[in-house]
């Protein structure tokens, strides 16, 4: 189970650092065209958005890797459930199904992180 979690934060943490490192380092118009939602949103919410996703992929492993506080594995997990509780709210306002099972999908993973961190293979 440790293998699985690590592997899963690692994984979603990776990808949601790559996402909002594409959010801060593209032009607003670029990004906004490229994915359609972020017309929705002014270009200083997209950039807390990528500064959000970030902070939270890097709180997903790197506490437990530099043995600093591993305890905000859970808690960057759970932060990130939230985060994508939000994005698929989003999905069902704009209409966007198919968009919303990839939501869907890292909600589960950061779900199944912070449940396994907190109660099955906690940190000590």
């Amino acid at each position: 189970m440790d293998i699985a979690l690590w592997v899963v934060a690692g994984l979603f943490g990776t990808g949601f650092v790559a996402g909002g490192a594409v959010k801060l380092a593209w032009r607003y118009e670029r990004f906004a065209d490229a994915t359609g939602w972020a017309h929705d949103f002014t270009p200083g919410k997209v950039r807390a958005m990528g500064v959000l996703e970030i902070l939270g992929g890097l709180g997903m492993t790197l506490p437990a890797l530099v043995g600093v506080l591993p305890g905000l594995v859970p808690l960057a997990a759970s932060g990130m459930a939230l985060y994508m509780a939000g994005a698929g709210t989003e999905r069902v306002r704009r209409s966007e199904w198919t968009l919303l099972l990839g939501d869907v999908a890292f909600l589960a993973a950061m779900l199944f992180v912070a449940w396994g961190r907190f109660a099955v293979v906690p940190f000590t």
